[in-house]
């Protein structure tokens, strides 16, 4: 099954009467398990392209399916809900609660679908537990390190079991050996068979999937495997 499947996806920013456009007619699909990066230069539309996979934002004109259902026409509300069960995120900036716990910020997704407490905190314990934080359940995010909040970032995506975990840039506020065993963890995560999409700049990111989309200028450029552009000297 395909998690997502986008079609002649456009999208386009509007500034009074100009127009600008940023995605123009993104054709893909994602199957489920699969690990797969997208990377572009900077004003290529993967921003944009993430934001509309994340139903962060409205589809302009095309379709959207993301877990045999249509997203396309969703109002904010029922974009909201969809958000809450079926996408986990990962942000480059962590994006905990300063005041939470680790614990407490992988029960976050939880508290929002309404799980009793006994059963969010023990589901989110061992979500710690997997990425290895478990004795660090009861630190602040000020309490870690940068490599162990984004542990916590990607407990807390992992918790909900979403369909899909949309990564946007893990790595990027990461030193070399933490950015690492990120990377070490998000490759065991694909193992477990998670349908993983990874925003980067980094190609050593884009090896590690088993896909890499290229966009440039709000289009599909390339579409396959890192290692057949080697030679090209790809570049974030």
């Amino acid at each position: 099954m395909d998690v997502i499947s986008v079609q002649n996806l456009h999208h386009t920013y509007r500034s009074g009467s100009l127009k600008v456009p940023a995605l123009k007619g993104i054709d893909f699909a994602i199957p489920e398990g699969q690990m797969a990066a997208i990377m572009g230069p900077s004003g290529s539309g993967k921003s944009t392209l993430l934001h509309v996979l994340g139903c962060l934002m409205h589809v302009v004109e095309g379709s959207y399916r993301l877990a045999g259902h249509d997203v396309t026409h969703l109002g904010d509300d029922a974009l909201a809900d969809v958000r809450g069960r079926q996408i986990g995120f990962v942000f480059q900036s962590y994006n905990l609660v300063p005041q939470l716990t680790a614990l407490e910020n992988v029960e976050l997704p939880l508290v929002y679908r309404g799980t009793p407490g006994r059963e969010r905190r023990r589901i989110a314990l061992t979500m710690l537990e997997q990425v290895g934080l478990a004795d660090r359940a009861g630190h602040r995010p000020s309490e870690l390190s940068g490599g162990q909040q984004q542990r916590v970032g990607i407990a807390r995506a992992m918790v909900g079991e979403p369909a899909v975990i949309l990564a946007d840039e893990p790595t990027g506020n990461l030193d070399t050996a933490s950015g690492q065993a990120i990377l070490d963890l998000f490759r065991a995560l694909h193992h477990q068979g998670r349908t993983i999409v990874i925003v980067t700049h980094a190609p050593e990111v884009a090896g590690l999937c088993e896909r890499t989309i290229r966009i440039r200028d709000g289009q599909v450029a390339d579409d396959g495997p890192l290692e057949r552009r080697a030679n090209g000297g790809i570049r974030g």
